[in-house]
């Protein structure tokens, strides 16, 4: 039996779902109040939601009739597309750019037009990871669009900057999902656990392995689910057993002294479960006790320290043990400014690109990106002279040692300030030799102060001789 019957579907269009349909297709939202996350997108009045309701209340659509949904898997892009279609009874047709070509746009497109043409209801589009679509596919798309024939609904994991072609992404509404947080993926098991469309109220999951599933999720609702499901059958197997060997051993009389164990009322979902569902040890890795700061303190030291092998073990447990890959590329940012420094100024901007791709690719692609960033810092040469220098200036403001800037240093521009004798007797840097003029910048109370310095590995090196010297002329030696 075909667990999601694509062939049969509703007066919409839309794909009917069977009985036996996949838990996460079961539980898919069906109406903007069962969506998790995303509010930033949602809220009462923004385009994408006024492109949902507008056909329900007949309000007109202003502005772009079209979007592109992008962001990671499993943050609900085929539910806003039904949503959209559902609004206003709007026929919903479907197609993948994995398998679809230009004439099968074309045909929906025709069939679109001559039902506006006959006062039929307005065909939404969806085209699911269009950036597989060529350029010449998706220019098929352009008339369409252009004249409202569709309303289509692109989905795309891929930068749309790059994957859509320009007059097709300017003629559209961009709208970007974000993973879905721990609470949201929470949510949305124990709503499946209890609702009717789910699994009914009919099995329960313990904290531990709550915890360790919405990890494994990594902000993926489908991926939640997908879990659970298999969990689920797993569970029930387990809780089977139980009670058959419960009732084997219960047929004799309790020992004395003993008591009977009390048999479970319902399968519940435990870490045994999980692990045996989807073959993957629950790493204990409790990110709100010791172990979480353990292993995140281990993995910055070696880090530190040089130990590009301890530092790609440590990341491996917390890939591993279903970690926020946002938070480990944040960690990484940090130990890139902190202890890297100046000796390898490229350090940084690795950093902070590997952050940016953690967002904009997602797990499991994102370990690659987030270990390269990691052998980076591991490898490069370290300085937290620029850290100590922070917060030495930092200590000098706090205690007070603050002075007034040098009157030459002081705005001069408006009205009146000459005659208090703002920037008389600045030396314009440009002007001097090695634009570097030699004049008093500190507040009389710190001149003197040095905050900055620097050792004498990797870049910080050449810094070093070079600071040495403008130091030199600004004292005036």
């Amino acid at each position: 039996m075909d667990l999601f019957e694509l062939s049969s579907s509703d007066d919409q269009g839309l794909p009917a779902v069977s009985q036996n349909a996949p838990l996460a297709v079961r539980m898919r939202p069906q109406s903007l109040d069962e969506i998790a996350g995303q509010e930033h997108l949602l809220r009462p009045g923004s385009p994408l939601a006024r492109l949902i309701t507008a056909a329900d209340s007949n309000e007109s659509i202003a502005g772009p009739a079209s979007v592109i949904l992008y962001g990671p898997p499993g943050t609900g892009k085929t539910t806003l597309a039904y949503l959209i279609a559902r609004a206003g009874n709007r026929r919903f047709v479907e197609l993948s750019a994995v398998t679809a070509g230009v004439k099968d746009v074309r045909a929906v497109i025709a069939d679109a037009r001559r039902r506006l043409a006959t006062g039929g209801d307005e065909t939404v589009l969806f085209i699911d990871e269009v950036h597989r679509f060529s350029k010449t596919q998706q220019d098929a798309l352009l008339p369409s669009v252009e004249n409202r024939w569709v309303v289509l609904v692109a989905a795309t994991t891929e930068n749309p900057s790059f994957a859509v072609n320009a007059p097709l992404l300017s003629r559209s509404l961009l709208v970007t999902l974000q993973s879905l947080e721990d609470e949201h993926i929470s949510a949305l098991v124990k709503r499946a656990l209890r609702d009717e469309r789910g699994l009914g109220d009919r099995i329960d999951i313990d904290d531990d392995a709550l915890e360790q599933l919405v990890r494994f999720a990594g902000g993926d609702a489908r991926k939640a689910l997908t879990i659970l499901e298999a969990a689920t059958a797993v569970a029930d197997d387990l809780f089977v057993a139980v009670q058959r060997d419960a009732s084997v051993s219960g047929g004799g009389k309790a020992k004395k002294g003993t008591a009977k164990k009390k048999r479970a009322s319902r399968p519940v979902v435990n870490l045994a479960a999980l692990e045996q569902a989807i073959d993957v040890a629950a790493v204990r890795y409790d990110r709100d006790g010791d172990q979480h700061y353990d292993v995140i303190s281990a993995f910055i030291k070696s880090m530190r320290g040089s130990d590009v092998d301890a530092s790609l073990h440590y990341l491996a447990r917390m890939i591993e043990a279903g970690e926020d890959p946002r938070f480990i590329a944040r960690r990484i940012v940090i130990a890139a400014a902190e202890d890297v420094g100046m000796a390898d100024p490229s350090a940084l901007q690795t950093a902070v690109a590997a952050s940016q791709a953690v967002a904009f690719i997602g797990m499991p692609e994102a370990r690659i990106v987030l270990a390269e960033a990691v052998v980076h810092l591991a490898t490069a040469p370290k300085s937290n002279a620029a850290y100590l220098g922070i917060d030495a200036a930092i200590a000098d403001v706090r205690a007070g040692r603050i002075g007034v800037v040098p009157a030459h240093l002081r705005d001069a521009h408006y009205a009146g300030a000459k005659k208090l004798g703002h920037g008389q007797g600045y030396q314009y840097a440009h002007d001097a030799p090695n634009a570097v003029a030699a004049q008093q910048y500190l507040p009389d109370v710190l001149a003197g102060s040095t905050y900055y310095q620097p050792s004498d590995r990797g870049y910080e090196r050449q810094v070093s001789e070079r600071l040495a010297k403008i130091r030199q002329i600004l004292s005036g030696e």
